[in-house]
């Protein structure tokens, strides 16, 4: 045996040992600014190799009505079944070790670094939380920032930088409300996405004369508090600053629960066993399968344009 083969087998034993206690670390590290797994419920309990997810919505219709007590003409009620399918496509990133550095960190008893196995895991979340958000043109998914199905529809005062306080607050209580209405009282929004620009807006003008800011007052007095007495969630997303009719600001009010949406990722990411790629380099890849956002009831969700 060779002395050169010797060495690349003691080095990718050595790396594959390596690996296996990055990974582990690297798949347990949470990264604070992903923005998906807060906003969306995610489902990963396809077939990790299941080239779609197949699931049905239901839409109840009849009601009930005064009749002669020797009808034959009883008001009956059912259930429309709409089966819908989503695409589950391979995507994936991984990293790799020169020989160089492996052989030094062989030399001096030290361990190689994670640096790179957690660069790939972070690109990873990041493609999710694209897909997620707002979706990918390529592969026909539509996000939860841009989704067709949902009714989107200028606010009524609009331009919040000239906007008082009452006419912002009518805007987004007007948005939150229309969910109700929409769904005739069954389904409430708990959940409320801005521009950052905009929150940052909320966050930092003052209610009057008042020593409480806009954010603050909002928080208490919504219509989703006031309807249920549970805390409206407010949050910043990237990307609404342009998701709105004509590139204007939008902002998403929807009750974030997963009879309303869902994220499919069959095979969260994954490492594979390294291998040798070419004299000087030992590669580990990473592979994931990702579905799109499905919105399964859209008049649960509402679009407020133009803030």
């Amino acid at each position: 045996m060779s002395r050169s083969l010797f060495d690349a087998q003691a080095a990718l034993g050595f790396v594959a040992a390596q690996t296996t206690h990055i990974e582990r670390g690297v798949n347990e590290t949470v990264y604070p600014d992903i923005q998906y797994p807060a906003l969306v419920p995610v489902d990963t309990s396809a077939h990790p190799f299941a080239k779609s997810v197949t699931y049905y919505s239901s839409d109840k219709f009849g009601a009930a009505k005064w009749i002669n007590g020797n009808a034959d003409d009883i008001p009956l009620a059912g259930t429309e079944l709409a089966k819908h399918e989503t695409s589950v496509h391979m995507a994936g990133i991984g990293y790799g070790y020169g020989y160089e550095e492996i052989n030094q960190a062989q030399m001096l008893g030290i361990n190689l670094t994670a640096d790179d196995a957690m660069a790939a895991r972070r690109a990873y979340e990041e493609m999710v939380d694209r897909v997620a958000l707002s979706g990918d043109a390529a592969k026909g998914f539509s996000g939860l920032i841009n989704n067709s199905a949902v009714t989107a529809a200028a606010v009524t005062t609009g331009s919040w930088a000239a906007a008082t306080e009452d006419q912002i607050l009518a805007d987004i209580n007007s948005t939150i409300l229309a969910v109700s209405s929409d769904t005739q009282y069954a389904a409430m929004a708990d959940t409320l996405l801005l521009p950052y620009a905009k929150l940052n807006l909320l966050a930092t003008n003052r209610l009057g004369d008042t020593q409480m800011t806009i954010l603050e007052f909002l928080r208490r007095n919504n219509t989703y508090t006031a309807m249920t007495g549970q805390e409206l969630t407010i949050r910043a997303v990237r990307g609404l600053e342009t998701a709105g009719a004509a590139g204007v600001n939008r902002m998403v009010a929807y009750r974030r629960n997963p009879q309303v949406l869902k994220l499919h990722i069959p095979m969260p990411h994954r490492f594979l066993p390294v291998y040798q790629d070419g004299p000087l380099n030992f590669v580990v890849p990473g592979v994931f399968r990702l579905g799109g956002l499905d919105i399964r009831r859209p008049k649960e969700v509402r679009y407020g344009d133009g803030i």
